[in-house]
């Protein structure tokens, strides 16, 4: 109990006297997260979309393999981007390994099957009989799928904050790829790992405070976004 209150007196002393490290820390971590979470939404989105308004061929066997990444355990998600990237990997050649650009590329396909299958989810559930509804007012297809978006988007943005809330969390795949490297790479989740190594259980703490107040923040502006009915 005593760790816990003083790591809070502890992350308040970090970031009222603006301590370097740790703010570096936090930009890193967004940076990171927040492009992740960007290519997951760019990629993840329209698919999800496509899965649920259009029937073809295979269309079961794509949603389960979608279904079973987001169960993907994130370090064999770094592992394999890990083999891509090391010197003797296909992609060897371009140097991303233990850099921003590795993080991003793992936590993206860690969070793209999430944001894909939540998108699914949300337009899947929508009454059927809307869909008839409206072509049967004369709405054209272009029409009743943008509509459709519109009546899913409390759970297209759900998905967006499902995708966030993963890779701002995760440790493993940028730990593996990342190398937790001060000034570069470091994030507050493995900054957080390492102190816990070191034993500073109260630095710890704090950090792993600074991380909630980050995530918190990020996902009530999401959800004010996600309740304004302006949008879409």
């Amino acid at each position: 109990m005593n760790t816990i209150i003083e790591g809070a007196f502890k992350a308040f002393e970090l970031l009222s006297s603006g301590d370097s490290d740790v703010f570096q820390v936090m930009t890193m971590t967004l940076f990171v997260s927040g492009t992740a979470t960007a290519i997951s939404v760019l990629l993840g989105l329209p698919l999800g979309l496509w899965l649920a308004l259009v029937d073809f061929v295979g269309k079961q066997t794509l949603t389960s393999l979608i279904n079973f990444g987001m169960g993907l355990p994130p370090v064999v998600v770094g592992l394999f981007v890990s083999l891509f990237l090391w010197r003797s990997g296909p992609l060897g050649n371009l140097d991303l390994m233990y850099t921003p650009t590795a993080m991003i590329v793992a936590e993206a396909i860690i969070a793209f099957p999430i944001v894909a299958g939540f998108s699914f989810a949300a337009i899947i559930s929508i009454n059927p009989k809307l869909r008839w509804r409206l072509l049967s007012m004369g709405a054209t297809q272009w029409q009743v799928n943008w509509l459709l978006i519109k009546e899913a988007r409390l759970g297209l943005m759900a998905a967006i904050m499902a995708g966030f809330g993963r890779v701002i969390s995760e440790v493993g795949a940028s730990m593996m790829v990342g190398g937790n490297i001060k000034g570069q790479t470091r994030v507050l989740t493995t900054a957080i790992v390492l102190e816990v190594g070191k034993g500073n259980y109260d630095v710890a703490m704090a950090i792993a405070y600074i991380l909630l107040i980050i995530t918190y923040t990020v996902i009530v502006l999401l959800t004010i976004l996600q309740h304004d009915k302006k949008i879409l």
